[in-house]
């Protein structure tokens, strides 16, 4: 059985970390956000979010959609490639419901994934 932790070694913690993804990557986005992917020499995948307060202006918004995020994330870590992403969020992304949310984010993890696999 898969393990469906959110652990520490599963996020993008320094700058540096998130510098990289954004200096070369692979883009994926619709209306309302954008993922980065970049390979990493790890042998599983990370994640980082970036929701700016210009995009969704309350605490529990942004809080709201990073936690819908992480979820997907951590539930389809296992089907992703070893890639640094990076999420950011538009100003739309607030307008979306978790299923809506959850939907969007499936399509654009398997786009990055085939793009990523060649």
């Amino acid at each position: 059985m898969n393990k469906l932790a959110f652990s520490r070694e599963l996020r993008l913690l320094t700058p540096e970390h998130y510098k990289k993804v954004f200096q070369q990557a692979h883009r994926a986005g619709s209306p309302h956000l954008t993922i980065l992917a970049r390979p990493n020499d790890l042998n599983h995948p990370r994640l980082g979010l970036a929701v700016p307060k210009k995009q969704i202006k309350t605490a529990p918004g942004r809080n709201h959609f990073k936690r819908i995020v992480r979820e997907s994330f951590r539930l389809k870590q296992h089907d992703l490639p070893a890639n640094d992403f990076v999420v950011i969020a538009k100003k739309s992304a607030s307008e979306l419901s978790n299923e809506e949310l959850f939907k969007l984010l499936d399509k654009l993890w398997h786009r990055l994934s085939r793009l990523s696999r060649g």
